[in-house]
């Protein structure tokens, strides 16, 4: 072990040189089966941005791109490099049989565009395990060779209507399920159901698990879960049609194998991370069935007056905060309906208050509770009455009228006679209100919001003495124009600046240093230490190229010394750079506690960072 640690402090001691030959490259395997899915490479050997990638046709992209960073050291009679890459890399299926080329990407390092080389990938017909083994993609398992099957049946979705024959205004649920009997993931609804002639209610959340269960259905086993659950409420009679569910998924479809475990499930069918070598990944486009629902109008007999629409099972009651009054002061009457049914379809009460009343739209307040079993809870209508003269008032019964679906028949509620005594209020007019909006804080005060007209002295000019042609005049006509010129003239400079990339990336070179540091700090708090090391690395070399203007393929320990020995920088801060710089080679793959060496690392390269912006101040 000590033989080794030498070995890397000499390595490390040694340091000499920082470049890099930039090297731009695609790779695919050259022949595929159509449905297997595979991966295009692109390797970069530097530091690079704005990568775009291929136009890909003849071909499914199921992701990407995604992008890795791996670096390494190497030293060669004493001299030291250090090498980034980047890899882009896509997951494609094919779908078709036959030639073909894709084309190449491009990708920007050091403001110079590379261009990759193209591919070909010839793309065969899949007719079974021979076809595989042709083509390369052979797999073993405990079984022998495999094949990918997937049968019709194995992924489909089906919707429910709980009643298909209901009464217009009765709540119904359609649920949506799926049923597989291979395990799946990455369930994305393309298109959702659109329920015309019906008020409609999500009854689950977004973000909910889905819950399985198992059936057995024609002999076979499959695992079920509720993808979407909606309550329906049909606003008119008639036959209504709601249109099919569509979704996409991902199948992982085992291979077919000499020898079965006899359990084709996996323990969680929805999260399985699609990685065995013994399974295959296909994409699905699923459709449900649609649903008629054949709604009966309610019946004319019987019908209250009143009636608005409201089905189900309800309670109701009304309330006045006062009955003593004075005139011009506010009064709230409360009206609240509760059960289960189409509450919120209830937007209004059958109130008739009297003339002398000042009377607004009501304040309604829902509480509504969704629930698998469908929709419960409250509205509550608010209104805020003014009585405008003193006097004796009476609100009569104010009614509610609903169908009753397990009595099968109309039922009518009644509040009790509100009656209110007002006295005469103050007789001065300012003092008297008026009610503008939902809520008590908004009422206002007549007479508040008029101003008088002034009658106090004006000041006057004497005659003569005109604001044209004054000394103030022309200040304020020359000073607009003088301040327009000084604007143009600052905005040039500041352009001039921008345009000057060099001294852009002068000025930038702490900030991004010190963003990488913040970066390693959140690497070394994880304890990864390969991605900290890396990050600290490209800090300190980052910020030396772009503070001194030297590129990354030119960079060295003697460019940055000759460098800082320009700009006059003490032989003792350039000395201790050098040291950091070893230090983080070093500690890379030295022994002892990792979080200890990495913090070490961490203040040292902050430390010399913030002496070298000292020195060159």
């Amino acid at each position: 072990m000590k033989n080794y640690i030498i070995a890397f402090l000499l390595l490390f001691l040694n340091l000499a040189g920082f470049s890099q030959t930039v090297e731009f490259t695609a790779s695919v395997k050259p022949v595929a089966v159509v449905g297997e899915t595979f991966t295009l490479t692109y390797v970069l050997s530097g530091q690079g941005s704005g990568f775009r990638g291929p136009n890909i046709s003849g071909f499914d992209v199921l992701s990407g791109p995604n992008t890795s960073t791996t670096s390494s050291i190497r030293s060669i009679n004493g001299r030291t490099s250090m090498s980034i890459t980047y890899t882009y890399s896509y997951l494609l299926q094919a779908t078709r049989e036959g030639s073909f080329e894709i084309p190449a990407a491009t990708v920007t390092v050091d403001k110079t565009q590379y261009t990759s080389n193209t591919v070909s990938i010839k793309v065969l017909k899949n007719s079974g395990p021979g076809q595989n083994q042709a083509s390369g993609n052979r797999q073993q398992s405990a079984g022998g060779q495999q094949g990918v099957t997937s049968g019709v049946n194995d992924v489909y979705v089906k919707a429910f209507a709980s009643n298909p024959n209901p009464m217009q205004g009765e709540g119904i649920t359609v649920i949506y399920k799926i049923f597989t009997k291979v395990p799946i993931a990455q369930i994305n609804i393309s298109k959702l159901s659109s329920f015309s002639g019906f008020w409609s209610q999500n009854l689950m959340k977004e973000n909910d698990k889905l819950q399985q269960t198992t059936q057995v259905i024609d002999g076979e086993q499959y695992v079920v879960a509720d993808i979407r659950k909606i309550a329906l409420f049909p606003l008119k009679s008639g036959r209504l049609v709601i249109d099919p569910l569509e979704l996409e998924c991902v199948a992982q479809v085992k291979r077919q194998t000499r020898t079965r475990s006899g359990d084709p499930f996996f323990d969680d069918f929805f999260n399985d991370s699609f990685m065995s070598s013994s399974y295959a990944t296909v994409e699905k486009a699923l459709k449900s069935n649609p649903l008629i629902i054949s709604v009966r109008p309610l019946p004319e007999a019987g019908k209250p007056a009143d009636f608005s629409g409201a089905v189900g099972n309800f309670a109701f009651r009304c309330e006045m905060d006062k009955t003593r009054l004075k005139s011009n002061e506010a009064v709230t009457l409360k009206c609240v309906v509760s059960g289960e049914g189409n509450l919120q379809l209830i937007d209004k009460m059958n109130v008739n208050f009297p003339p002398d009343f000042e009377t607004y739209d009501p304040k309604v307040t829902s509480d509504i509770k969704t629930t698998g079993g469908g929709i419960s809870g409250s509205q509550m209508f608010e209104y805020l009455l003014i009585p405008r003269k003193p006097g004796k008032f009476t609100i009569k019964p104010i009614t509610f009228s609903y169908y009753d679906l397990k009595k099968a028949k109309y039922i009518s509620l009644s509040s009790p006679e509100f009656t209110l005594d007002v006295e005469k209020g103050s007789a001065d007019a300012s003092a008297s209100v008026t009610y503008s909006g939902a809520g008590k804080e908004e009422i206002k005060y007549i007479g508040s919001d008029i101003r008088h007209i002034k009658d106090k002295p004006f000041d006057l000019n004497p005659k003569g003495r005109m604001f044209f042609g004054s000394v103030f005049f022309w200040l304020l006509l020359i000073i607009p124009l003088a301040i327009f010129l000084a604007m143009i003239v600052f905005w040039r400079k500041v352009a001039a600046r921008r345009s000057d990339t060099v001294l852009m990336k002068n000025l930038k070179a702490t900030k991004i240093a010190r963003k990488r540091l913040r970066k390693a700090e959140e690497y070394q708090k994880a304890l990864k230490q390969e991605e900290f090391y890396v990050e600290i690395s490209q800090a300190l070399w980052g910020y030396l190229s772009d503070k001194f203007s030297i590129p990354m393929v030119a960079l060295s320990i003697d460019s940055v010394h000759d460098a800082l020995v320009r700009k006059n920088v003490d032989e003792e801060i350039i000395a201790q750079f050098t040291e950091t710089l070893n230090n983080t080679e070093y500690a890379r793959f030295a022994p002892g506690e990792k979080s200890v060496n990495m913090e070490k690392i961490y203040a040292q390269a902050l430390e010399i960072i913030a002496k070298i912006e000292r020195e060159l101040r």
